[in-house]
């Protein structure tokens, strides 16, 4: 998956590393398989389902089981770390006291609670004070330089042109419910979700000293303008368009077309210093210039308040974080809020993640693992290259490209070969929502200091504790983070089949992410550029409209289906990783036997994993909200999907036609 959409999954804790036992009982067996059913007709159920019936979703969360919501078991490991560490006499200044007493300051609801919006108060009254436009991008740069954003997002990252060199980018934004499609649906579902959004703004109104009919009144306004913001977003469908979603613009022009916004003064304000950018949504930015002079200074005002507060709301007293809450119940099914403890695991991981994961990776992460890991990504790659040369649709001009693209990839695993520092971060034992400031303005100029300067290849965009892998088009490479190697993925206990088929389905699936839709357009240095012969490309094209065609089929809830179009990236990947993982397993001794265990082959083995991997049990509501928002199909999809077009899954459970899974041979997919 891509770096910019992170891949959570399971984790259990590691076992020492064992290899070449033969023993029936030294490997872990498969359990709850539910042999009444047929594996044909729905995997994933036959496979998970006797899990599924049983499992019990914690009422502070919105899903139980592998895949992402296993992140809730690891912020679990991080909060013992961090309790442990904030009882400790540390050093001032040291990596321990930063995190120890950020954890501690944010655990400490007394005095949270004591000071209810109090830390806002300077802020607001800067909001009331605003007399022009112009003030009020000047506020909204002194809050950008605190990681806030409200009406215009701006970032570094590489050029598409010249993936060498870090350039600024501005994106859509300004809206407060996570797409533009929230705002115009009319299915109960996003209605129920509209109306909890506009208690919530109301609700943050009235905390903060507005009686209930002014409340109501600025809710309806903060909403209106947020509605007409959205009409200019671009959908999440149309976000996929690398190439239409990058345009460099000479900064002199864009201050000529946006007189309104005035960018060259609110950079300035900003701290950044360019003569060309990347406006990655110009709509976006048309329509803002727009109503910059259209809507009323008070009424952006309003806006700026609801936007302030909001961002802020969970920082403070418990009123605000309950108001969040209503609002996120309503849109993701859970139903009770999280352990404080588990809220402030989070919270460090953000703020100071590459500090707690120093001390994560030392309890948690053997070398062993990163070894063996590194073995069986290499291995992946040369299965790849195998199927590469056997395509029958690319010519051999696009082959040689192709493999030199997957050759020059960069494997990063475990954590990284140097840590980032936090020295000019001020970490206060009492003053919780100081520290969040202070943490988010290091963010922040960490992030600026890159503007115009080389690309740091050795950087990673995740901390080496989160459950995720990711793949990073703009620098050719594949990232695998210690929080993922862990059972059921990956576990040097395990043999060949569970591994292949658990983070090799995952290896897989990432070293795709460089040859599907979005990845493909990139060359091996990062540049969106070009390699391709054009029928070769038109090729490739008909075989994503295939899988476009396939996911879109895919009943999720009701009248609810898989996304298509917005999945097509991932459910490439998915398809093409189990059946390059599959080719590097029978490279090994197990995947060229046929001895059975557990009464399972090999191979049966090998399909069960990549079912379990993605052993998951969600709330309904969190279902609808990762269809509307997530590029990777529902887990149980990601299973199907990829194995009904996998030849080897057909003898494997004795697949026949009629079976729900079926699919005709010349229908199977096969891009990669």
């Amino acid at each position: 998956m891509k770096y910019w959409f992170l891949l959570s999954v399971t984790l259990v804790s590691f076992i020492a590393c064992k290899t070449g036992t033969t023993t029936e009982n030294s490997f872990i067996a498969i359990e709850g398989i539910d042999s009444t059913r047929q594996p044909g007709d729905n995997f994933f159920n036959y496979v998970n389902v006797k899990w599924y019936d049983t499992a019990q979703i914690p009422a502070s969360q919105s899903g139980v089981g592998a895949y992402r919501f296993m992140n809730y078991q690891q912020r679990l490991k991080l909060q013992g770390i961090l309790d442990s560490v904030s009882k400790s006499n540390n050093a001032p200044g040291s990596l321990e006291q930063k995190i120890g007493d950020f954890f501690a300051s944010g655990m400490d609801t007394t005095t949270i609670n004591q000071r209810g919006f109090e830390p806002l108060k300077t802020g607001l009254d800067r909001i009331n004070g605003l007399t022009s436009i112009a003030d009020m991008l000047a506020f909204m740069a002194a809050q950008a330089q605190l990681s806030n954003s409200s009406l215009i997002a701006f970032q570094v990252a590489p050029d598409q042109d010249n993936s060498s060199i870090n350039m600024a980018h501005i994106t859509q934004t300004g809206i407060g419910m996570p797409d533009r499609d929230y705002y115009f649906k009319t299915d109960s579902a996003t209605v129920a979700i509209q109306q909890a959004y506009k208690k919530y703004l109301v609700a943050i109104f009235l905390l903060t000293g507005s009686d209930s009919g002014l409340a109501q009144k600025n809710a309806a306004l903060v909403y209106n303008i947020e509605k007409q913001l959205a009409a200019s977003h671009k959908t999440n469908i149309e976000l996929r368009d690398i190439k239409g979603n990058f345009h460099k613009v000479a900064l002199a022009n864009l201050n000529k077309q946006q007189a309104n916004i005035g960018w060259t003064t609110y950079l300035h304000n900003l701290g950044a210093t360019m003569d060309s950018l990347d406006v990655a949504q110009p709509g976006y930015y048309e329509k803002l210039n727009t109503l910059l002079k259209s809507i009323p200074l008070g009424d952006w005002k309003i806006y700026l308040k609801a936007n302030y507060l909001s961002s802020y709301a969970d920082y403070l007293s418990k009123p605000f974080v309950d108001a969040s809450f209503a609002y996120s119940k309503t849109l993701t099914g859970q139903t009770m809020q999280k352990t404080r403890g588990e809220v402030m695991a989070g919270a460090v991981d953000s703020y100071l993640g590459m500090a707690l994961a120093q001390l994560y990776t030392k309890l948690y992460f053997p070398e062993a693992a990163k070894k063996r890991m590194l073995e069986l990504v290499n291995n992946l790659q040369k299965a790849f290259s195998n199927r590469v040369d056997q395509l029958d649709w690319m010519s051999d001009s696009t082959k040689q490209k192709a493999k030199e693209k997957l050759f020059a990839i960069t494997k990063k695993i475990g954590y990284p070969d140097k840590w980032r520092e936090y020295n000019k971060v001020t970490i206060v034992r009492n003053k919780y929502f100081e520290n969040v400031i202070s943490a988010a303005a290091n963010n922040f100029q960490y992030e600026l200091a890159k503007l115009g300067k080389p690309v740091d290849r050795t950087e990673w965009y995740t901390t080496p504790s989160t459950v995720t892998a990711y793949n990073n088009p703009f620098a050719n490479e594949i990232v695998f983070p210690a929080g993922i190697l862990q059972s059921p993925y990956f576990d040097n206990n395990a043999d060949d089949a569970l591994n292949y088929g658990g983070i090799g389905m995952v290896i897989g699936h990432e070293l795709t992410h460089t040859f599907d839709d979005q990845g493909a357009q990139f060359d091996k240095y990062g540049n969106v550029k070009n390699w391709w012969t054009p029928a070769d490309f038109e090729k490739f094209k008909a075989r994503t409209k295939q899988v476009i065609d396939l996911y879109s089929t895919f009943t999720v809830l009701d009248s609810v289906h898989v996304k298509g179009a917005l999945t097509v990236g991932e459910n490439t990947a998915d398809i093409s990783g189990v059946a390059v993982a599959l080719d590097a397993f029978k490279m090994t001794k197990q995947g060229q036997d046929t001895t059975r265990i557990g009464g399972f082959t090999p191979i049966q083995r090998f399909f069960f994993s990549v079912a379990r991997i993605w052993r998951v049990k969600m709330k309904d509501e969190y279902l609808r909200y990762w269809v509307n928002n997530d590029p990777h199909s529902p887990p149980m999809w990601r299973v199907n999907g990829s194995l009904m077009n996998t030849p080897d899954f057909y003898p494997a459970f004795n697949v026949k036609p009629g079976e729900r899974m079926y699919l005709d041979n010349d229908k199977r997919i096969k891009i990669w």
